[in-house]
């Protein structure tokens, strides 16, 4: 099985790299003020193996940015990331998947709202897609929020990756069989799957949550998916701990030290066995994890 290798977490290489980075801004700040330090980053990913790079949108929303900048700077902003991104890709000769995030806050189904999320994610497309070879819409909380996008994106026929983050506040117990692994929504892997094969999306991806949920995650995904042509993927994060209130996305949460490269590419190796044919990571996942991995799964 030939293993796709995505990108890390965008944000904490900026921040490790020197870049302006704090919030409520995050990842758009060094966009914003040095986007030089943008195409650092994703070079030192793309020098690391990943076959596909993550443009830097995730944070161009009114939430990080404020109403006003976005509504002035916001196409500038995506069209940007897009390019910087771009120039990358062609460089290493890899793809670029464009960043459509969940627009009302990270880890919140619950402020999802259709109406409000709609014209945030138009400009995001239209800014990104002179650059896109793939969608991506990550860090989904709920099928609510991937429906919109289908809708948004229509007939685009470039390839649709759904990612979802999931429900991580009893990983062990999802590690060790005793609770289902599910959206922060509360919506379960299953119905995920089946959603995503019904709007077309190429790839079922599961990011944004601690790995010890992943495995399950992918179990449930690849036996609901049977013989259907679905990749499926995994980009934990290294978050020592979230909270799904507002401080998920108003501090800079800690990373945990017990995930090195070789002890992210166990839990990786792990995934794989279980079904998935994509694997990077998320916050706090760097460069040199994702070397590790491309090593040993490539």
């Amino acid at each position: 099985m030939t293993v796709t290798i995505l990108d890390g977490g965008m944000g904490r290489e900026l921040e490790r790299s020197g870049a302006p980075f704090r919030q409520p801004e995050w990842s758009a700040l060094a966009l914003i003020e040095s986007p030089q330090h943008v195409g650092m980053a994703h070079a030192a990913f793309a020098r690391n193996g990943a076959d596909v790079i993550t443009t830097n949108s995730y944070a161009v929303v009114p939430f990080h940015i404020g109403q006003e900048r976005f509504e002035t700077e916001g196409l500038r902003l995506a069209d940007l990331a897009g390019r910087i991104a771009r120039t990358t890709a062609d460089e290493f000769g890899i793809r670029v998947a464009g960043s459509l995030p969940p627009v009302m806050g990270s880890y919140r189904p619950d402020l999802f709202d259709v109406e409000a999320a709609r014209p945030i994610l138009e400009v995001l497309i239209k800014g990104l897609s002179p650059h896109a070879d793939i969608w991506l819409a990550e860090t989904q909380s709920s099928l609510a929020e991937v429906t919109l996008v289908k809708e948004l994106l229509g007939d685009d026929p470039r390839p649709l990756w759904l990612s979802f983050t999931l429900d991580d506040h009893h990983s062990h117990d999802v590690l060790n069989g005793t609770e289902k692994p599910a959206l922060r929504s509360g919506e379960t892997i299953t119905d995920a799957t089946r959603h995503a094969i019904s709007l077309g999306a190429s790839a079922l991806l599961f990011n944004c949550s601690q790995p010890e949920v992943m495995e399950a995650a992918v179990r449930e995904a690849r036996a609901t998916a049977g013989n259907i042509d679905l990749a499926i993927g995994v980009y934990a994060n290294a978050f020592a701990n979230k909270d799904d209130d507002g401080e998920a996305n108003e501090t800079i949460s800690d990373i945990r030290t017990d995930l090195t490269p070789p002890l992210y590419l166990g839990w990786a190796k792990k995934w794989v066995d279980a079904g998935a044919n994509m694997v990077g990571g998320c916050c706090g996942i760097s460069p040199e994890h994702i070397g590790e991995l491309a090593k040993a799964l490539k």
